[in-house]
């Protein structure tokens, strides 16, 4: 407790700090001008040309370089949502830090001149794992999340009393950026309809707030979903795409604001990926052809995304029924992952020129690259084999406990049994109800013999004596982020049966994979494994080292895959992410030239799942290797 109050108050006294950096001054002003169909800025008439950035996918080196596209394309303000998992992973610890610090980001934007529209949630989809909401809130399995179900709102205001301390300062009429605030994120999409729940927290958004900042909700260009998703006190926009006619979906939103301005919070540059589903695109003419019109309407228009940004560790989302997202973000969005200006970018700065003073300057670079070629990486250890500096606890439990009965937010947990008899013929393991989430790897013995995947593969045949050893790594693919069900409990959500047996007694280990990398435990980790003729989960590393002699580096790169088939890859021990390139898209990562050293060897990890083309029998002194290459792949084939 005493840690938490520290930090706390750390904090505080750096907002306090921030407050007296940022400039005030009692003629800021930031309203609606109901009559004149407007914004009023400082009394003067106003429209907004914005675009989404999300700070929580670019690391904090580079957002000063992204802000600074965005305002040289002609915006004069930037939308970013605030994923509250990714402040608070656990309860009552907050970290706004390093890649975390949103102070700093805002900060950044006001010296760049742009504007802010923020989305504090505390829901906000985004294709975000569990569209932000923090895991640890299913802890109480019977919760009804984004209602007002008093365990969900306790957790909502406690938030929100923290950050709206953060974000008040940085209000346009406090001398910051922030000129609106969203309330709730699309809630007229949702099932609950709970009008209380929208009130409370308009409640508490003023209580915060004060009553002077500009509040508004934002659905879908449909009545129904203005229905549930609107409420006093916050001004409704409307969200569409180039393929929507313009003039009727504006007109949605004139039927439930009738005076105000046009506003379309997310206007759709380009759209998301799947696993295993083609890249996602938007032609660039048809995007700014839709722009244009709504501009040459005096409209107020947020482009999503115009930097999308990379899903780093385990923040991707997932669809229903259950679609996860891959770890790039690209979204064919003007400027793509790594923050190169695209063509669409130009384009769609020609037509803001039309209607708006663009700033003068050339247009900031694209980011260096460079192909820093192949590295090769030795076989480490088993992931079995490394239990003992991989997994912090573990627990034993007759039936199976989730992720979250674990207080395992993401990654990966291992469950381990025995046979309860002897199945001397090949015996079905099943996994009834589709009780597997999200994917199981099914050791027995130590050796791989298949996956159960949830709403796709949910049998495999097994075979072995009484005691047997059973293990299954559950791997947590991303939360569903968007829909009716975001009580996406992880695991083994129901029991599993071995013919017609129901396998008990049941040992579940937590594992902590990402702070065994950062420490270097991997290296350490002793493999008794024997030479199998079958894979298993196994750790990969190595490392290269930047040339001396090759001038202005680091620069970004990005992992290719060839030969490998599905797993985790740490660079320095950071989470770059998932990989998958037999699944595709998706078949590089991003790697920010800001995990790069220059002086000391850079360490690769990659915890293949499934096998290596190179290794098929997981052995001491395999080589493999992976290519660190000067351009992505991201729709390469599905």
């Amino acid at each position: 407790m005493a840690f938490q109050v520290l930090r706390f108050v750390h904090c505080f006294i750096c907002i306090c700090l921030l407050h007296k950096w940022l400039p005030t001054s009692a003629e800021r002003s930031f309203s609606i001008d109901y009559d004149g169909d407007r914004f009023l800025k400082d009394g003067e008439p106003f429209r907004y040309v914005s675009g989404s950035i999300h700070y929580s996918r670019v690391p904090q080196l580079y957002w000063k370089d992204r802000l600074m596209k965005m305002y040289m394309a002609g915006l004069n303000t930037i939308q970013t949502y605030v994923p509250w998992n990714f402040h608070e992973k656990s309860p009552g610890i907050y970290n706004f830090t390093g890649d975390h610090n949103l102070s700093l980001f805002l900060q950044l934007a006001s010296q760049v001149g742009l504007l802010v529209i923020l989305r504090p949630g505390p829901y906000i989809c985004a294709e975000w794992d569990m569209g932000g909401l923090p895991h640890w809130l299913l802890h109480n399995s019977s919760i009804a999340l984004r209602t007002s179900d008093e365990g969900y709102m306790m957790a909502v205001r406690r938030w929100l009393g923290v950050l709206l301390l953060v974000v008040k300062p940085f209000l346009y009429q406090n001398g910051g950026p922030i000129i609106t605030v969203q309330v709730e994120n699309e809630y007229g999409s949702y099932y609950a309809c709970d009008h209380n729940y929208m009130r409370s927290l308009v409640q508490l958004f003023r209580f915060h707030l004060g009553p002077d900042v500009v509040l508004f909700t934002t659905d879908g260009a449909g009545a129904s979903y203005l229905k549930c998703g609107t409420i006093q006190g916050a001004y409704a926009t409307v969200d569409f795409g180039p393929e929507v006619n313009i003039s009727s979906a504006f007109a949605v939103q004139r039927a439930v604001e009738p005076h105000g301005p046009r506003v379309n919070s997310e206007y759709y540059t380009g759209w998301l990926d799947h696993w295993g589903g083609s890249h996602s695109t938007i032609p660039k003419g048809v995007v700014a052809q839709g722009l244009d019109q709504m501009l040459a309407m005096g409209a107020s228009v947020n482009m999503y995304m115009f930097e999308g940004g990379t899903n780093f560790g385990y923040w991707n989302g997932a669809n229903q029924p259950f679609s996860p997202q891959p770890t790039s973000y690209d979204y064919d969005a003007p400027l793509s992952e790594a923050g190169d200006p695209t063509d669409k970018y130009h384009l769609l700065r020609s037509t803001i020129r039309k209607h708006l003073r663009v700033p003068q300057g050339p247009v900031l670079p694209a980011t260096p690259k460079f192909a820093y070629g192949h590295v090769i990486l030795k076989a480490e250890v088993s992931l079995l084999d490394a239990l003992d500096v991989i997994s912090p606890y573990y627990k034993h439990s007759t039936f199976p406990l989730t992720f979250e009965q674990m207080n395992q937010g993401h990654g990966y947990l291992l469950y381990s049994t025995c046979f309860p008899r002897a199945y001397t013929n090949e015996t079905l393991l099943t996994s009834p109800f589709d009780g597997v989430h999200d994917r199981a790897y099914v050791m027995v013995n130590g050796v791989t013999q298949g996956i159960l995947e949830r709403y796709s593969s949910g049998t495999l045949k097994v075979s072995g004596p009484l005691n047997t050893r059973l293990d299954l790594l559950v791997e947590n693919m991303g939360r569903i982020n968007y829909g009716n069900h975001l009580n996406d409990f992880k695991g083994l959500t129901r029991n599993l049966t071995l013919g017609k047996d129901i396998i008990k007694n049941w040992t579940m280990f937590v594992l902590d994979v990402d702070t065994a990398v950062a420490s270097g435990l991997i290296a350490v980790a002793k493999n008794t494994t024997r030479s199998h003729a079958r894979f298993s989960p196994t750790f990969y590393s190595g490392s290269f080292t930047i040339p001396e002699e090759i001038p202005y580096l680091p620069m970004d790169s990005f992992l290719k895959f060839n030969g490998w088939t599905k797993g985790q890859v740490w660079l320095n021990g950071f989470n770059l992410g998932r990989y998958w390139p037999v699944k595709g898209p998706q078949e590089t990562l991003f790697v920010p030239a800001s995990l790069l050293f220059t002086k000391v060897a850079n360490n690769i990890t990659l915890l293949e799942l499934e096998g290596a083309k190179c290794s098929t029998i997981m052995k001491q002194g395999t080589d493999c290797s992976i290519e660190l290459v000067d351009r992505p792949i991201l729709n390469g084939p599905v």
